[in-house]
């Protein structure tokens, strides 16, 4: 094989390669959405269907029963009162708490929440009212779900039958609740909480 021959073989093979590596980039930014990863578009693109199976699958592995659907907590979750909110206390610093009904019920539930507003709740922890969502409530691993997953969640819960039940109210710290409750004991040394987090300088 002449030096020629072998030159021309070699810019063959880079060529090939060139063009695998734009096919492959190409397949990439298609499913995410674009070169950015809109995942708001990738959302858009799935039909109402997709987006409450997404939201029904990722409630269920995100361990929403456990809290927010009766008797989870206790091994014998109700199903026909799917996420409709729970009578066990969670009693801690912040006073106590009860997992809120998640249904659609314009009353006792999310009725009146838009998906705007239930995807606000999971990412920052407050209610289209201002007020905080209560521990136990894991919102801060929530935030990291994305444009895609979150806005399932919320068209899945607006997606339930809805369910009247009012939970107890929410308890300050220092009022003592009727019902079940469990409670969070104060944390020993390693859980303490710092003043200031590490990784970080304070003000």
């Amino acid at each position: 094989m002449t030096r020629v021959q072998t030159t021309m073989n070699g810019a063959l093979v880079a060529l090939a390669l060139a063009g695998a590596v734009t096919v492959v980039s190409c397949s990439r930014t298609d499913t995410t959405g674009g070169a950015a990863g809109d995942s708001a578009a990738t959302a858009a693109a799935k039909t109402p269907e997709e987006r409450i199976a997404m939201g029904a699958h990722l409630t269920t592995i995100a361990g929403c029963n456990d809290c927010h659907t009766p008797g989870g907590l206790y091994g014998a979750p109700d199903m026909s009162r799917k996420l409709a909110g729970s009578e066990l206390g969670w009693v801690g610093p912040w006073g106590t708490s009860y997992a809120t009904n998640l249904t659609p019920d314009v009353e006792t539930g999310l009725g009146s929440w838009n998906e705007e507003q239930i995807v606000t709740a999971l990412r920052t922890g407050q209610r289209p009212d201002g007020s905080p969502v209560l521990p136990p409530m894991p919102w801060p691993e929530f935030a990291h779900f994305t444009d895609e997953e979150a806005y399932a969640v919320a068209a899945y819960l607006k997606s339930l039958p809805p369910v009247v039940h009012a939970k107890p109210k929410n308890l300050p710290p220092g009022v003592k609740a009727t019902g079940p409750v469990i409670p969070i004991p104060a944390p020993g040394a390693w859980d303490a909480p710092k003043a200031t987090p590490e990784g970080t300088t304070g003000s």
